[in-house]
């Protein structure tokens, strides 16, 4: 994996891990909470949020590793030029889809200004929201990152293409 990759895998670990972390500890001392018969005013607010941040950026580490499901092995057994034709238009409707969901969300940033959360109204909705463009764009960055190692694993023959079937033994 180059440095750029190697970096922005850093990057995403780090934060996802910081999330998953506050929004276990949240969670958890919000069941201790309920559990003594009171609860924590702002968790019902809080916890969707720090979930949905975890997703985005949990999705973009992952599509820094290319592990989002895909269809890879029925790809690769395409002829070689229909396996590049549909290597192409699936990354290409990829990533046209994360910047248009980053655009999305910076126009909601500016329909959102000035608006707070109402258990928190020290916290903008304009933080909490940001998470959208910021994680669609490390998911495109990712997306392209991986782009050369992605197009070099599209020549190599599917997983299993080399094993013994069930009928193969009996010819």
């Amino acid at each position: 994996m180059r440095a750029s990759a190697r970096l922005l895998a850093l990057a995403l670990e780090i934060v996802a891990g910081i999330l998953l972390v506050a929004l276990t500890a949240l969670v958890s001392v919000a069941a201790a909470v309920r559990y003594l018969g009171s609860g924590i005013s702002f968790y019902d607010e809080v916890a969707p949020i720090l979930l949905a941040w975890v997703t985005f950026f949990g999705a973009a580490l992952v599509a820094l590793n290319r592990g989002h499901l895909g269809f890879d092995n029925v790809i690769r057994a395409l002829p070689v030029g229909m396996r590049r034709i549909a290597f192409a238009v699936s990354e290409t409707l990829t990533v046209s889809f994360f910047l248009a969901l980053a655009w999305g969300g910076y126009r909601l940033l500016h329909v959102m200004s000035g608006e707070h959360l109402v258990t928190l109204p020290w916290l903008s909705t304009g933080i909490t929201q940001s998470v959208i463009p910021v994680a669609s764009l490390a998911f495109v960055t990712a997306e392209l990152l991986t782009l050369p190692q992605a197009w070099d694993k599209l020549h190599r023959p599917p997983p299993g293409a080399d094993v013994v079937t069930e009928s193969s033994h009996l010819e």
